[in-house]
């Protein structure tokens, strides 16, 4: 049986209005989420580059899976949103 609730991080900095769209869409779906500034988290900006090959963001790990930019047709299918 999977978990209901999904371990959800979204990778942002405070500039960002598409990492505001991501969590805007996450808060409106309630979906619980761990946030996390780049621009505070030297360590976790290497390691989403390194993960992804990105270096921009938002990106979203859902369940450890990413998801670049605010992909909500993505989103809903690892969230299980219809």
């Amino acid at each position: 049986m999977s978990n209901p609730f999904p371990k959800v991080i979204v990778f942002t900095s405070p500039y960002c209005s598409w990492c505001k769209r991501v969590k805007s869409y996450l808060q409106q779906k309630r979906i619980r989420f761990t946030e996390v500034d780049v621009t505070k988290n030297s360590s976790a900006a290497r390691d989403i580059v390194r993960r992804t090959g990105q270096q921009g963001i938002p990106v979203t790990l859902v369940n450890n899976r990413p998801v670049i930019g605010f992909d909500k047709s993505k989103l809903d299918r690892l969230l299980g949103i219809r």
